[in-house]
């Protein structure tokens, strides 16, 4: 019955290639605001196949006369995604891309140190770590510090009435660059009761970028843990530490 079909070596790896394709697009978007667009961009190509098999004559034009723009609004619906993911083949090398990189265990320590004393005396913090993805243009915004991370010094730009307090940090490689640094805004407001600017900044940089943020509310004193456009609230500090090492430790 199936005798037509004859498979070659090639068409084996064809399909092959083309899963692995697939998948890791998947992955890449799972835990974004971009995968229920996907599901919306699957649905069309779907309501395209069966107009065309049933012959609807008014639903196929209205399907093959949106075909032309499914391209541009691909685009422009997965622009930060695709970004990111130039972004990362433009700095590593293609076989860095796959590997996992390797946490500084003592930045972390340092960090979770900080982000703990931040809650109890009930200190604002929004902490930005880079990971593949540069953040130059973030850091620019900001005051120069270049200095090796510390939890005293993390708390101390915090710490009211520092004229740095408001903005982010930034840190690369186990140093604070810098200092007061201007976020882009998450368009979620509510998750979990109202988002403040400081956790509507650390999920918008972990939107736009592949970098991950550590907020401390200044209300609360709640530690939050944004990555892949994802915010974990009301972290314990062992919780925290988890999620941070997790993050730096693969690359995905």
């Amino acid at each position: 019955m199936l005798s037509f079909i004859r498979l070659q070596p090639v068409d084996v790896i064809d399909i092959v290639v083309v899963a692995l394709l697939v998948f890791y697009f998947l992955k890449f978007l799972k835990g974004t605001r971009a995968i229920r667009m996907l599901y919306a961009l699957v649905f069309l190509v779907v309501v395209s196949f069966v107009a065309r098999w049933l012959d609807f004559k008014a639903l196929g034009l209205i399907v093959d006369s949106l075909t032309t723009i499914w391209i541009v609004a691909f685009v422009i619906i997965f622009q930060p995604e695709i970004r990111n993911v130039l972004a990362r083949f433009g700095r590593y090398r293609p076989l860095r891309f796959f590997l996992k990189q390797e946490s500084d265990k003592a930045t972390i320590d340092e960090l979770v140190d900080a982000a703990r004393q931040m809650r109890k005396d009930r200190i604002g913090a929004l902490v930005v770590i880079e990971r593949g993805i540069g953040l130059r243009e973030y850091t620019d915004t900001g005051t120069r510090v270049d200095a090796k991370v510390s939890a005293a010094l993390v708390v101390s730009l915090f710490t009211p009435p520092a004229p740095l307090h408001d903005g982010a940090i930034v840190v690369v490689g186990g140093h604070i660059v810098a200092a007061g640094c201007t976020l882009p805004l998450s368009e979620v407001t509510y998750q979990d009761g109202f988002l403040g600017m400081r956790h509507r900044a650390g999920l918008g940089i972990a939107t736009v970028t592949d970098a991950i943020a550590i907020i401390v509310s200044e209300t609360t004193g709640r530690i939050s843990f944004a990555n892949r456009g994802k915010l974990l609230t009301n972290l314990t500090p062992l919780q925290l530490r988890y999620n941070i090492s997790q993050a730096l430790l693969k690359e995905a």
